[in-house]
């Protein structure tokens, strides 16, 4: 995010010393991508963060896919699924490519290490729940309907207060951001843009941690675990500055367009990935024309594939779908609202819908643990009388 953000004690200049009160300094840590270039921040330890006691090696995370890849338009009830108590660890894969992988979760417990993703930014949607993400830069707090944006290689732990909880992670091989059309040539949010930087909520209470022991860090790399012993407390930042670092923002926030007849599925952009964007699709007013028609008109999803997971029951052009739902609809396959759903949409005065849409640009492969969610009936439910309901 293209806003600059200032925690705690730094120096008056990059890489001069920041001196403790006996004269010792404290440690310059450089976090950011793409090398020296890209968006970064400084962050001055206690401690040398490199210190570690010992690393083992963990499993694999390689995900498996379907036998074969199967060409249709699909529903998948994840409100069905049951998984693991950690938010990290069992995480159960859904849809992937080379760009995102997408996956869920409903964690009961807090971790006891930290974890840091090193392979991919991430994008945790808490469809339930109300908590922090703790991290080097800070505390973030998120509740039902919030975006959590972690980039790469930040180090943090989910602190669960209130449940349920239940999270869709959206993973990406590339950085998150928000859409460029949004932003001017000074990366400023522009008036134009459906949230403004008031919406986005970012680090806050630094708290640092004098400590030392044994303190585990998981490691993501290379679609393997590793695990780090460090000497001391992770989070042992006294101050830090740049533009890196993790944020939310809650879907609720998002300003939708209406129109006066239909506008497409772009005004709905809400991230930008590379290969692959994220809309969302919240309570409006539908369109103004009295002739016109709010529901969507057929389309084929032509170099792309159209995931949505509906954060409640309501949908304008779907029938048969759950809180918890997702639908893939494939690449090269027309689909549109199902039967009755365009007459209905005539004169409706507007919708109360919440949804998340992952658009990619690479077809998705089904997971394996995703088939036994699946509604075999789906992808016949644009027959006449019926709903694609089991």
């Amino acid at each position: 995010m293209p806003i600059y953000h200032q925690l705690g004690e730094v120096p008056r200049k990059r890489h001069v010393a920041l001196r403790k009160k006996d004269g010792a300094i404290h440690y310059e840590e450089l976090v950011g991508n793409k090398g020296f270039t890209g968006p970064s921040s400084l962050l001055y330890h206690l401690r040398l963060p490199t210190v570690v006691k010992s690393v083992k090696m963990g499993h694999g995370l390689a995900w498996t896919a379907e036998p074969e890849r199967i060409v249709r338009h699909r529903h998948f009830r994840t409100a069905r699924l049951e998984t693991g108590p950690s938010p990290i660890l069992d995480r159960v894969p859904l849809l992937f490519n080379s760009d995102v992988a997408l996956s869920t979760v409903r964690p009961e417990k807090e971790d006891t290490f930290f974890y840091r993703n090193g392979q991919g930014d991430e994008v945790v949607f808490a469809a339930e729940g109300e908590g922090t993400l703790e991290s080097s830069f800070g505390k973030v707090t998120f509740r039902s309907g919030d975006y959590v944006v972690i980039p790469r290689g930040v180090l943090h732990r989910w602190r669960l207060m209130k449940g349920p909880f239940w999270f869709f992670v959206i993973e990406s091989a590339g950085y998150v951001r928000t859409p460029k059309r949004y932003r001017n040539e000074h990366g400023q949010l522009t008036e134009m843009a459906p949230f403004s930087e008031r919406d986005i909520r970012r680090p806050e209470h630094l708290v640092t941690h004098d400590e030392t022991g044994d303190f585990d860090v998981l490691v993501k790399s290379g679609n393997r675990l590793v695990r780090t012993t460090m000497a001391h407390h992770p989070f042992d930042v006294v101050g830090w500055d740049g533009y890196y670092y993790p944020w939310a923002m809650s879907i609720h926030d998002f300003e939708p367009r209406v129109g006066r007849i239909h506008l497409p599925p772009p005004v709905h952009q809400t991230f930008e990935g590379d290969g692959f964007v994220v809309c969302s699709f919240c309570p409006r007013p539908y369109d103004f024309e009295p002739d016109a028609i709010p529901a969507p008109y057929s389309h084929q999803n032509v170099m792309s594939d159209e995931v949505l997971f509906y954060a409640n029951s309501e949908f304008m052009s779907r029938k048969g779908i759950e809180y918890g739902s997702i639908t893939l609809h494939p690449d090269g396959l027309p689909h549109g609202p199902q039967p009755g759903k365009t007459e209905e949409s005539i004169g409706a005065r507007g919708t109360s819908e919440l949804a998340v849409m992952v658009d990619t640009f690479r077809p998705l492969l089904v997971s394996r643990e995703a088939l036994p969610l699946e509604d075999e009936g789906y992808a016949l439910s644009w027959l006449a009388g019926t709903d694609g309901s089991r």
